[in-house]
């Protein structure tokens, strides 16, 4: 990791370090929401002041209140709180079941790796908004459903990248040399092919983060997703229906918040491509 960290761009770095100060408020958000639910009270971020309704940014609140005197601040950092369980919950279903589709695709060939460019072309051709929703409908709807809508659907790209990275190396002297010992299959694959391919996680992980991210904004938008939490999509759907009013302090200070993290995990997912993609690296070399 410090290595990694030497290796980077000064963009790169600040985009590190930015991720770090998300994570930390979502680390403060978690621990803000623990608390108020061990001690069954309202969480601060929901208790209504309606003497404080729709105050501009000052020094007691420095982004304003919203149409229920709930400083939009406290309710800012619940949004990263929540931005990063979908992240992370949705990347640990998705990841997992992509790398391992990938590794038996793209090692075994055949029949094996028919079966897992269907399954790819399946989940690829399905809505999947539609299908988040049916999931929400079953489950219920919360957090619970988008973790399993968009990790069930958001998978394939994984798969696809590992399986042809996979295919590169099936026939590489290391993995021949392993198979003359009498390495089993799984051993092969975990134990030297895997690591050869394992900065493609890490590059796929920086791009799913966001896109999970934007896609439980825009279902919590529509009022499919989170209920009773203030989500960075509810937060900007309650905001839209005050703009005309001159309210502009909510909306704007969400839409940063989102634009600013989508931006830093997009801007590190090409440095550490350029960084670890060994195609690239033999381009610049």
């Amino acid at each position: 990791m410090i290595d990694l960290w030497r290796r980077l761009k000064m963009g790169g770095r600040l985009c590190l370090i930015m991720i770090a100060a998300y994570f930390a408020l979502a680390v403060y958000g978690e621990v803000q929401y623990r608390v108020a639910k061990a001690r069954d009270v309202t969480p601060s971020y929901n208790v209504v002041h309606e003497e404080m309704r729709y105050q501009p940014p000052s020094w007691s609140h420095p982004m304003g209140t919203d149409n229920l005197g709930r400083d939009v601040a406290q309710r800012l950092v619940q949004g990263a709180r929540i931005a990063f369980h979908v992240g992370i919950m949705t990347s640990l279903i998705a990841i997992p079941l992509g790398v391992i589709l990938g590794l038996l695709g793209g090692y075994f060939g055949g029949k094996v790796d028919s079966v897992v460019v269907w399954l790819c072309a399946t989940v690829a051709s399905m809505p999947g908004l539609l299908f988040i929703l049916a999931i929400s409908m079953v489950v219920g709807q919360g957090l619970l459903g988008i973790y399993l809508g968009i990790g069930l659907t958001t998978w394939v790209g994984v798969c696809r990248t590992i399986r042809a990275e996979v295919m590169k190396h099936r026939d590489r002297a290391y993995v021949q040399a392993a198979r003359v010992l009498g390495y089993s299959h799984l051993r092969i694959m975990f134990r030297h092919i895997l690591p050869n391919v394992a900065h493609i996680i890490l590059i796929q992980f920086s791009i799913r983060f966001p896109g999970a991210v934007a896609t439980e904004v825009f279902i919590s938008f529509l009022g499919i997703g989170v209920q009773g939490e203030p989500s960075w999509g509810i937060m900007i759907n309650n905001a839209r229906l005050r703009l005309w009013q001159g309210i502009w302090w909510e909306m704007t200070f969400v839409t940063l918040a989102i634009f600013t993290l989508v931006l830093v995990f997009n801007h590190l997912a090409d440095e550490l491509r350029d960084l670890l993609d060994p195609a690239l690296r033999n381009e610049r070399g």
